[in-house]
């Protein structure tokens, strides 16, 4: 039975996480189970990659494992469930507490070098194996993602991902409330089911109404805030009697300024409260500290920020529009070949509340499906990597057995695990991403709207939450023609140029018999997702 299954995969996971004593979060998002570790020394990575259910393992603020779409969330209530029968009667010697062996690295120690990566010129480096594997690609995605990890822990990039982790958890009410309108929309345009379209309608825009107050709960938990106070100030923003208030010489609106002022709302009162503790005597402050956070934040809310953020959110959503309905086919082009490189920054977590702003002003966002693009020349750039190495059997192994999630939406296998680590196809990937890009924003110039009604999905997984200005059938093919050309021009950039003479022929010579990684043993990359999704650097923008 699949809860049997999702049970097993569950108990696998918990001993090879150092068990239940050692976790202090649980979460998970569109493809991640996300832990809190308390002691790292006590995680088995390599077995942990070994797992068939496992498709890589993220380290970031928090120990990520890649478990996919869909599976990811059918498998963390079962793993919060023996995380907490495991705490009610621990076991005598819980399994994966046992003193680290001299190969697992110590907490707090930097992880151990993996081998060198390729020199320029596609010369494997002296430590590397006469005919690089999979295995060996793998270490080196391992080695760039460290690197990489290090050079995003800059202030920007630490507050940036921690406005992600406010609207991560968000993802999948966006995505149901999503296909939902979507259905909603193609009933009432061929005039079924009159009685249930109201219904419809209801279920799709109840959340959305809502919105900034689940922000605002969510801004004050990530920032050390009581959450309930973030959403308290931030449902201000959506009561109905706010039309009876006059800010900046105009009548405010319920909804104005959306979640960008929910979320500075949230992330004022944190600051309120936490100066109210410091000062307000301990006998007082069940009384005196929720009544002055939500008074002062609520009279700044109604009386400044609602009306900023109004005008801010209202620029991005006339910008956005603007940028594609002039530039279309240069922004597409630059947004979807940039977008794999924002991701390896870091700097791609900006874009989720802007996402979420314009699905809150127009009922869809036209950057997703653009951004999207990336992942459909990874796709391609990966398909002519397995056609070029025909005798590497590792390489193909990995690429063949990630290909499937690749197309849904989930990327990392294939970029830390095939394309980044050779180098050239990398970039080639981010040619056809760019291809794809200015194909999309083209139409969006000539007047066909492509957006996404949720973030997080990509590839084939966008199809259900497309929708845009024109006939859903004619948006539709435009998406799916820019995959097409996303696929064809990252899969003929790879194939012709992703190799130089001397590199194709050291990765094409045969290799061992011994057992090849799957799309497991591949690290994954750290993103969004959302999105997503967002969680999946290249396919999925926003996880």
């Amino acid at each position: 039975m699949p809860e049997d299954k999702n049970r097993a995969i569950a108990a696998a996971l918990l001993p090879l996480v150092g068990g239940a004593a050692n976790l202090t979060s649980i979460a998970h998002c569109m493809t991640r189970l996300r832990l809190g570790i308390q002691d790292r020394s006590l995680v088995q990575d390599e077995a942990l990659k070994a797992l068939p259910a496992v498709m890589g393992v993220v380290e970031d603020d928090t120990y990520q494992i890649v478990l996919g779409p869909g599976t990811v969330a059918r498998v963390t209530p079962e793993f919060q469930r023996l995380v907490a029968q495991s705490r009610v009667t621990p076991p005598a010697a819980e399994p994966g507490s046992a003193a680290p062996t001299p190969t697992t690295a110590r907490a707090g120690a930097p992880p151990e070098p993996a081998p060198a990566p390729p020199t320029t010129a596609g010369t494997p480096a002296s430590d590397a194996p006469a005919t690089p594997t999979a295995d060996y690609l793998a270490a080196q995605g391992a080695a760039l993602k460290a690197r990489q990890k290090s050079r995003n822990a800059t202030p920007v990039k630490l507050f940036l991902r921690r406005i992600a982790n406010i609207f991560v958890p968000l993802i999948p009410a966006l995505i149901g409330c999503g296909i939902i309108a979507g259905i909603n929309g193609l009933l009432t345009n061929l005039g079924q089911l009159p009685s249930v379209v109201p219904a419809l309608a209801a279920m799709a825009s109840g959340f959305m109404s809502l919105i900034a107050v689940f922000v605002g709960y969510n801004t004050a938990r990530e920032f050390g805030g009581t959450p309930i106070l973030g959403g308290a100030v931030a449902a201000v923003i959506v009561f109905p009697g706010v039309t009876h208030i006059t800010a900046f010489g105009q009548h405010l609106s319920p909804g104005q300024g959306g979640v960008l002022g929910a979320l500075a709302a949230a992330l004022l009162a944190v600051q309120v409260e936490k100066r109210c503790r410091k000062i307000v005597p301990e006998a007082l402050d069940v009384l005196v500290t929720p009544t002055v956070t939500v008074l002062v934040t609520g009279l700044v809310t109604l009386f400044g920020l609602m009306y900023v953020a109004g005008e801010f959110a209202t620029a991005i959503g006339t910008g956005a529009n603007w940028l594609l309905s002039h530039g279309g086919a240069f922004a597409g082009l630059v947004l979807g070949g940039l977008f794999l490189p924002l991701v390896m920054l870091g700097l791609h977590q900006a874009l989720i509340p802007l996402h979420t702003t314009l699905i809150e002003q127009q009922g869809y966002t036209v950057l997703l499906p653009v951004l999207a693009m990336a992942g459909a020349g990874q796709v391609g750039a990966a398909i002519a990597v397995y056609f070029r190495l025909p005798h590497n059997r590792s390489i193909r192994r990995t690429i063949k057995s990630a290909l499937p999630a690749g197309f849904l939406g989930v990327g990392e296998p294939l970029i830390y695990g095939v394309s980044l680590p050779l180098g050239r196809p990398f970039i080639t990937a981010c040619l056809g991403g760019a291809a794809g890009g200015a194909f999309v924003g083209l139409f969006n110039q000539l007047g066909d709207t492509v957006g996404s009604t949720a973030i997080g999905p990509s590839g084939w997984a966008l199809f259900p939450l497309i929708k845009g200005n024109q006939p859903l059938t004619t948006t539709l093919v435009v998406y799916a023609l820019g995959l097409a050309v996303g696929y064809l021009v990252g899969f003929l950039a790879t194939y012709f140029f992703g190799f130089g003479k001397q590199q194709r022929t050291e990765l094409n010579s045969a290799t061992d018999s011994r057992p090849v990684p799957t799309v497991s043993e591949a690290p994954a990359a750290s993103a969004a997702m959302s999105n997503d999704r967002g969680e999946g650097a290249a396919a999925s923008p926003v996880r």
